[in-house]
């Protein structure tokens, strides 16, 4: 998850960022106590990117020029950018159009490099969270082009499958107003659980993941 957010407006403005990326950063450090109290086989990388806001820089950093470990031990990476929010019973507004609701995530790239991490991404949610995966933003031919747009991008570039977790932009997006009293807490929970159910899997196999590059 990325821990930046916008910096202060010329008003004097702050932008709280809760959902984006509050919510990634908070669920990434609960999966990291998870993952701590019995460990899996592989090793887990916990990752909190900076200046994701200003063109993926933290997470450029750490694939183009100075890996934290090599970029060939990676199996797979994770990446939680705003899952706090969900659309209300008679919510119009147009920019709440895509805002997914209390049981639905946006999963974004996890079929593109590696069929195996879909299925068993799949297979999981299936067998703990049920909740609905929404492939919307997925399709290569969507206009938003969000499998470029967070810092699972600089993974995915370099062949390493990735997953996107997303709850899709709302009328808060990128305002002063993406306060922590909008937050769906319940919903928050369920997919960190999922990340962190799918990435236990992941971790315990006893192969890498199988790409098609």
């Amino acid at each position: 998850a990325h821990y930046d957010h916008l910096k202060t407006g010329p008003g004097g403005e702050i932008y709280p960022g809760a959902d984006d990326d509050g919510s990634g950063t908070t669920s990434v450090l609960a999966i990291a106590h998870a993952m701590s109290l019995e460990r899996p086989k592989r090793s887990v990388l916990v990752m909190f990117h900076a200046g994701e806001e200003l063109g993926l820089l933290g997470s450029e950093y750490n694939t183009d020029y100075s890996p934290v470990v090599p970029l060939k031990q990676m199996v797979a990476d994770l990446n939680i950018d705003m899952i706090g929010r969900s659309k209300q019973p008679g919510d119009n507004a147009t920019e709440d159009e895509h805002l997914t609701d209390a049981n639905t995530v946006y999963l974004v790239g996890s079929n593109r490099i590696s069929q195996e991490l879909h299925q068993l991404s799949e297979e999981t949610n299936a067998q703990f969270q049920k909740m609905k995966l929404d492939y919307h933003y997925n399709d290569p031919g969507n206009p938003e082009r969000i499998y470029f747009r967070s810092d699972h991008w600089n993974y995915a570039k370099h062949g390493i499958p990735i997953i996107f977790y997303f709850d899709g932009t709302s009328v808060d997006y990128h305002r002063p107003t993406d306060t922590i009293e909008k937050i769906d807490f319940t919903k928050m929970t369920k997919v960190a659980r999922l990340v962190f159910e799918t990435g236990w899997r992941i971790a315990n196999l006893d192969h890498r993941l199988v790409t098609s590059h």
